[in-house]
């Protein structure tokens, strides 16, 4: 074996470093030290997402089975951004307590979730995918449970645990059919076999291939684990579970669509996607109308939300692949700018529901302003940032030219304004609703003030950012495509 091989895994590598770097401090360092476990782990990850950045690696290792591209590198930046958000935000959270003795255990969990997300997002071979599907699933489980005192925690994780398994299994249905129509696992021998007339074993193989991915996208129908673990896991699993599982779920979903079974678009799966897109974004609005509890009405914000990023999946297309990922990085910051005011709140007074926000402007005007940030750019409002990511989306999805088309993106523009309903319903609370029980005046700590402030500059700033690099492409350099580094 060339072991030089592994040199085309800068990322994981890195990863892997920092994983080890943090369990041997963790397992070794004395407790008067132990303390600043958490601070170290956001500057070993701070130091490694910026260091990962100098110098990308394009090329194929192992046979073929691990491929690193200009898009997979920058996909992987954009989930590590995420990530370093999410544990900046849950500093407080690690340190009290009831959880402070398994501080060390969260962030080696979100570190191998993290590594598995890499390997899903870099393979080209169903067996390496596999290995990083799991890799990233399993140990979600132990993290959903992690406050281990709570019934909500154990519910959720049990939850959890019964949905990964029962996708996991139909999901590997579907690839026994795959390889016994193709005979191999290897994306690109999948694509040239399955080329042609289709199959009704291909069709089938398909819709379960597609359901075993839509549980972890949270895909209507596949979705009805998600509010329950949403609401019953700790704040900071749950911003990790809606956004940097999703994000890297959703691109690793356009790679096997695209690249293995793009030859059977138009036969097979598109009007598979086009009822899943119709339904998730339709049902996650009308779900999230009637919630009460914020971590319940931002997990069905979410499953609407995937439903968006896969009209960069229906695209096909590089303008496709770069708008989804676009939007990820956008959803990035506006959810995890929502839920850093959550869980700022739910620290200091335990209190999650949508009722208690009410006059919240008035004791807490800075977090009120999150929070209205947050809801204006999930909800698309310019000039935010959320606004330009579903103009994206939507322009990636109608390049293709088809009706059908259009008539989804139409469907996915009057749900956009259904969500501004229940997204104002927020502001609203904040800002125009007198509360009997208003939330005192707190003061946050200052790793929640700080990721907050994160999350608000990339809500102000990505989107003019994203217009001035369109200008500068399209008129300046007069280029085919505003992501044309993908290319």
């Amino acid at each position: 074996m060339d072991y030089s091989q592994f040199l085309m895994m800068p990322q994981e590598i890195g990863l892997l470093i920092v994983f080890l770097l943090v369990f041997l401090f963790d397992t070794f360092m004395p407790k008067r030290l132990q303390t600043s476990l958490s601070y170290i782990t956001c500057v070993l990850f701070a130091v490694y997402t910026a260091v990962s950045m100098i110098c990308p690696l394009k090329g194929m290792a192992f046979a073929g089975m691990f491929e690193s591209t200009a898009a997979t590198f920058v996909m992987k930046q954009i989930l590590n951004i995420g990530m370093l958000i999410v544990l900046i935000q849950s500093i407080k959270w690690a340190n009290e307590d009831f959880t402070i003795v398994r501080r060390g255990e969260f962030y080696e969990l979100l570190l191998v979730t993290l590594f598995g997300m890499y390997l899903m997002i870099s393979a080209r071979h169903f067996l390496l995918f596999v290995i990083g599907l799991e890799s990233a699933s399993l140990p979600l489980a132990a993290l959903v449970a992690f406050d281990k005192k709570r019934y909500e925690s154990h519910e959720a994780a049990a939850k959890y645990m019964f949905t990964a398994m029962f996708s996991s299994a139909i999901f590997m249905m579907g690839l026994s059919f795959v390889y016994g129509i193709a005979g191999s696992l290897y994306f690109n021998d999948i694509a040239f076999k399955v080329a042609g007339t289709p199959s009704a074993l291909l069709i089938v193989a398909l819709a379960f291939v597609i359901s075993g991915v839509g549980f972890k996208l949270s895909l209507v129908p596949f979705h009805l684990w998600t509010a329950d673990v949403y609401q019953g896991a700790p704040t900071a699993v749950t911003s990790y579970l809606s956004v940097i599982s999703k994000g890297a779920a959703a691109y690793a979903f356009l790679i096997i669509m695209v690249q293995t079974f793009g030859a059977v678009y138009s036969q097979v799966w598109e009007w598979m996607l086009y009822a899943l897109i119709i339904l998730t974004i339709t049902l996650g609005n009308l779900f999230a109308i009637r919630q009460r509890n914020l971590k319940r009405f931002l997990a069905f914000s979410s499953i609407s939300q995937a439903g968006y990023i896969m009209l960069g999946v229906i695209a096909a297309n590089e303008i496709g692949m770069a708008s989804l990922m676009y939007y990820v990085l956008v959803y990035i910051f506006s959810n995890l700018a929502a839920f850093g005011v959550i869980s700022a709140i739910e620290n200091k007074t335990g209190r999650v529901g949508m009722d208690d926000y009410n006059g919240l402007y008035h004791t807490n005007p800075k977090l009120a302003f999150t929070m209205m940030l947050a809801m204006f750019s999930l909800g698309g409002i310019p000039p935010f940032a959320g606004f330009f990511s579903k103009f994206f989306i939507f322009m990636g999805a109608v390049k293709t030219g088809e009706v059908a088309i259009y008539i989804l993106v139409l469907i996915a523009l009057i749900n956009t304004i259904i969500s501004l309903y229940y997204y104002l319903l927020v502001v609203k609370a904040m800002f125009i609703v007198e509360g009997d029980c208003v939330v005192p005046r707190i003061k946050s700590e200052t790793s929640e003030r700080l990721g907050m402030t994160i999350c608000t500059l990339g809500i102000i700033l990505i989107g003019p950012a994203s217009c001035i690099y369109t200008f500068l492409t399209l008129v300046v350099k007069d280029g085919s495509s505003m992501f044309c580094f993908i290319q």
